[in-house]
């Protein structure tokens, strides 16, 4: 038995030293000068402060990053409470076509953003139409509604509401919520509704202190996966000083020949922060959002 306990410790060390030794080499590589980086030596160097002063004031990473704040913190938190919203109707109120309601926010969970990508850069950057009579038409013209359906648009390239609105429904967040919903008794429910309780005073007061793992769970979901998207800021939008921090790393790299990668390394180490310390905050909440127990 203390063999076995050996082997699992040793497995797990690991696979620690497996998963972090990107980002101890990418430290260590934000230390050297130009030329030690390009090499295969692994000793720190002293020129961490020097990488981090170029990739901040020189490569505009600190807009980057606040851009990236911005939105990852807009998104979150609008995704929280409309998933939040969506959780509730699903399971508190009856309504014909709820189960068909919920079928089809699980399908959307089978299109990934790629598949979306063209129809839904049309919809943001086309122009909004000149005239509601203009709209109208276009609406009651079926030839123009199958054939052209995306005539009109929103307008919001080069801004962040293309950044922010296409991203605040989850689909994720709307099922986590259901599923921690249906555990509640429905009793409960009744007993509020008894005592004069409004479907807002249920949700503020009821469901979302009950509600908070669940929460950071999502939190913590969201924040890092709007926190890592490159392929939609890189379309959308065309401003440097609009871009978020991942399209901004790649632009600081640019064609790869003569790039300084000691600043490059230290500007990766500094775009990590922002999630870790997410994670870090929430990591309680996080695992008990998911965990499987009687009480969940």
């Amino acid at each position: 038995m203390r063999y076995r306990h050996v082997l699992v410790h040793a497995v797990l060390i690991l696979a620690c030293v497996v998963v972090a030794f990107p980002i101890v080499f990418a430290l260590i590589k934000a230390t050297q000068t130009r030329a030690a980086v390009l090499s295969p030596s692994l000793i720190p160097g002293a020129m961490l402060w020097t990488n981090l002063r170029e990739v901040w004031l020189t490569a505009d990473l600190g807009i980057f990053m606040r851009n990236s704040l911005i939105v990852a913190t807009t998104v979150t938190v609008g995704k929280t409470i409309l998933s939040l919203f969506g959780g509730m109707a699903l399971v508190f109120f009856r309504f014909p076509g709820h189960k068909v309601v919920f079928a089809f926010v699980l399908l959307t969970l089978m299109m990934p953003t790629e598949v979306l990508i063209v129809p839904l850069f049309d919809l943001v950057s086309l122009r909004p139409p000149e005239s509601w009579a203009a709209f109208w038409a276009w609406m009651f013209d079926p030839a123009a509604v199958f054939l052209r359906p995306l005539s009109f648009g929103f307008g919001w390239s080069d801004s962040y509401w293309a950044l922010i609105v296409p991203f605040l429904a989850s689909a994720t967040g709307t099922f986590l919520f259901r599923q921690h919903f249906r555990a509640i008794p429905a009793s409960l429910a009744d007993a509020a509704r008894i005592d004069g309780a409004t479907p807002w005073q249920f949700l503020t007061r009821v469901l979302v202190p009950m509600s908070g793992n669940t929460i950071g769970a999502l939190a913590v979901i969201q924040f890092v996966y709007v926190w890592d998207q490159y392929l939609w800021p890189r379309i959308i939008i065309r401003r440097d000083e609009l871009q978020v921090v991942q399209v901004g790393l790649n632009m600081i790299i640019g064609n790869g020949e003569g790039v300084e990668w000691g600043v490059v390394m230290a500007g990766a180490i500094v775009t990590l922060i922002p999630p870790m310390l997410i994670f870090l905050a929430l990591q309680e909440r996080f695992m008990r959002g998911f965990a499987l127990s009687d009480g969940k």
